[in-house]
Parts: structure tokens; sequence; C-alpha cells
């Protein structure tokens, strides 16, 4: 079981990491994915009441990698860190299958209180180039977190999320969110005004038509009344 969890980490490097080019590279030179090796071993002895020991090791992977991942954090599989300096990750996190984040993401908790305080990630989740996501929120499946957003709301399966605060765009299929690029997400709030933008244009030309309707009609009805006055 353990080698295939390591088999299957290294295979998700391939896959989401275009500059990979062979298994001892990955093994050797990714931070991102000793990071996530040493949090399961962390998580393990936090799971089995070792918790100092599990911090200890959590101490000594942020120290190695840039990562820090408490050791309560729950990761699920094929969970790829790129570039992972500077991310955190908080104790009461929970984190789905095949989700990919980059360099300085935070899920980060807003409450002081003991308790559920980070957020639950689904599955099939990008979280962009510093990215913020805190509290208790849920982000639902095949979401793509734009980079730089900052998150504090719920955000619905199958949508992407741009800006401070996150602002949620919705209407776009699975396939269509696969193909954005995180940095590259396209903003709702910008489309929205764009629309509003190019529906004032078409009301505007309308008025001036109808402006130069009114125009043409009283010169036609002038020039009637000064035709029955010289008559």
């Amino acid at each position: 079981m353990i080698f295939k969890t390591l088999k299957e980490d290294i295979q998700t490097v391939f896959k989401k990491d275009p500059a990979a080019r062979n298994t001892l590279e990955i093994i050797l030179c990714y931070p991102g994915l000793h990071a996530v090796w040493l949090h399961r071993i962390a998580h393990f002895f936090w799971k089995n009441k070792l918790k100092l020991i599990a911090r200890i090791i959590s101490h000594i992977n942020r120290f190695i990698t840039g990562v820090e991942i408490h050791p309560g954090a729950k990761i699920g599989r094929r969970f790829f860190i790129d570039h992972g300096m500077g991310i955190v990750i908080g104790e009461t996190t929970e984190i789905g299958d095949d989700v990919l984040m980059y360099q300085g993401a935070v899920l980060g908790g807003t409450s002081l209180e003991k308790g559920k305080r980070h957020p639950t990630i689904g599955n099939n989740v990008v979280i962009g180039a510093g990215a913020i996501v805190l509290g208790p929120v849920k982000i639902g499946d095949n979401v793509k977190i734009g980079a730089g957003s900052v998150v504090v709301k719920d955000v619905p399966s199958n949508s992407i999320v741009v800006g401070v605060p996150g602002r949620i765009g919705l209407g776009l299929s699975i396939e269509e969110i696969k193909a954005l690029e995180h940095g590259k997400l396209p903003d709702p709030i910008s489309d929205a005004l764009k629309f509003v933008m190019r529906e004032q244009e078409k009301l505007e030309e309308k008025i001036e038509q109808l402006e130069n309707t009114i125009f043409e009609l009283k010169k036609i009805m002038n020039k009637g009344k000064r035709e029955r006055i010289r008559n």
C-alpha cells in the first residue's frame, strides 16, 4: 500500500508538471513532493496520539521544504504542490483527491476557537499562486481559484473564483474549467460590466435613431404647416 501510494504520487508529478523529466529527478528535486510525504508520516503519528513527534516532523518539513502543513490536516490522494515555498495548510483543513496547489497559497483559519476552522477542499481543485482561502468554507469539486484571490465564502462545484474578495463565476462546463489557466481566469464582475456597457451602447444607438426619426417628423410637420399657411 505504501509503495503504491509513493508510485501514485510520482505519477501525479509527471501528470501535472511538464518540467518533470524522470523518476530520479522527481524523488530528489521536488520539495512539494517531499512536503506531502513528510506530512503523511507526521499525520500517521498525529492520528496515533503521538502529537509531539508529529509536530516535530512537521517543523522539519517546513524547514526543509518551505511548506507548512499542520500534521492534523487531512489530505487526499494525488495531491500535488507545485513550487511549494510559502504554502500554509491549517490543522482542520480537509483536502480531497487530485488537488493542485501553487506557491504561496494559504488554507487558513479565522477563529481562535477550537474545532473546525479551516477550509474543506473538494476533488480536482486548482488553487492558484498566492491564493488565500480562509475559515471553515467549503470549496466544491472541479473549482479553479485564480492567483492572488481571497476566498471567504463557500464555492459551488464546477465554478471559478477570482479577485479580492473572491468573485464566483458560474455557467462553465467541466471541460471549459479544466482548459482555463489559473492565472488567466475570467472575471465575472468585469464580464458583467462589459455586458452592461454593450447593452448601454445599443440603447444609445436606438435613442439616437429615435431622436433622428422625431427630428425628421418635426421637419415634415413644420413643412406641412408652412404650406397650409401659404395656401
